[in-house]
């Protein structure tokens, strides 16, 4: 079935939703990615077909897709992987108005319905945890296990030092090497506070940085988000990543969601805020180990059976 943005989709109820790009300019070929208009927006996605239950990976604020390079490398080959550009990030156009977390869970509900996914597991970095709890509390049925690294619960959480947190009020660091390499030990912590050139090659693998104005939105719906009177409804095995050297998230933030959650595995490491991109290669075996071996499922997935919480959906 060809679809209105030109995108060429398989219908076929058996799959777990393969999407064949066509030879127009709706995607590159040669990246695999793929451009959808849905709830709104128009979200540019990369999607790594496999088998079983794919991986949704939420990335931290003010970054492309691309950061999430060597972890993906890292993961199990067989697994499918779905990556994408929020709204005004990388090569996502930015949104027209700000939004909050209800919403853009709902639109990343939206573009897996139109991948013709059902069933996932979820993973998400720094602000991208956020969305991952957001999208989890919000499909109790469609979000198998969670994955949260970096990160917190939201605005009510303990921030780190004003120090460092001035330094992400824009997104600089995404587009100036230099300035990413000066400030990433200080800002990240772990494995790059000898090595921030490191950093600074990571960032240059993105397009472009995206716009001031979708970075703003982004700290918008951050400073007006919370997870903690919900975390007890949040019922999926939940993985929490967290660095002892992480300047941006204090451990102390693991510790709370550790708390509130059900079903929680707390795993430490003496690492960063980035450890996860910057030290993939430790990683990716521990989120393969927590998400069992990649097969096909055994169970279908019906809409009806998850919350509603945003209009449209």
């Amino acid at each position: 079935m060809t679809t209105d943005t030109g995108i060429t989709e398989n219908t076929d109820p058996t799959t777990t939703g393969d999407v064949v790009p066509p030879s127009s300019q709706t995607a590159d070929i040669a990246s695999g990615d793929i451009y959808l208009a849905t709830g709104g927006q128009r979200i540019r996605i990369r999607y790594r077909r496999g088998i079983g239950i794919p991986l949704v990976l939420c990335n931290g604020i003010g970054a492309s897709l691309e950061v999430l390079d060597p972890l993906v490398e890292n993961l199990d080959p067989n697994r499918p992987v779905v990556r994408f550009d929020v709204p005004g990030t990388g090569e996502s156009p930015t949104s027209p108005l700000p939004y909050g977390f209800p919403y853009l869970a709902w639109v990343l509900g939206r573009v897996l319905d139109r991948l013709h996914i059902g069933v996932v597991d979820i993973l998400g970095l720094s602000w991208g945890g956020a969305l991952a709890q957001q999208f989890a509390f919000q499909n109790p049925r469609r979000c198998r296990r969670l994955i949260l690294v970096g990160t917190g619960t939201g605005a009510i959480m303990v921030p780190g030092s004003p120090k460092v947190l001035s330094k992400m009020l824009t997104p600089k660091r995404f587009s100036d090497p230099a300035y990413s390499a000066k400030i990433a030990g200080e800002l990240y912590g772990g494995v790059v506070r000898n090595s921030g050139q490191d950093v600074a090659e990571l960032f240059i693998r993105q397009l472009h940085a995206g716009s001031f104005k979708g970075y703003v939105h982004q700290l918008m719906a951050g400073a007006v988000w919370t997870s903690l009177f919900a975390l007890p409804t949040i019922r999926q095995r939940t993985l929490i990543i967290a660095g002892t050297d992480d300047p941006i998230i204090p451990m102390v933030n693991a510790r709370i969601l550790k708390t509130g959650l059900p079903r929680p595995t707390l795993h430490v490491h003496d690492g960063g805020h980035i450890d996860l991109v910057m030290n993939a290669d430790t990683f990716g075996p521990v989120i393969d180990d927590f998400l069992g071996p990649a097969k096909p499922a055994k169970r279908n997935w019906r809409r009806t059976a998850d919350v509603n919480l945003t209009p449209g959906g």
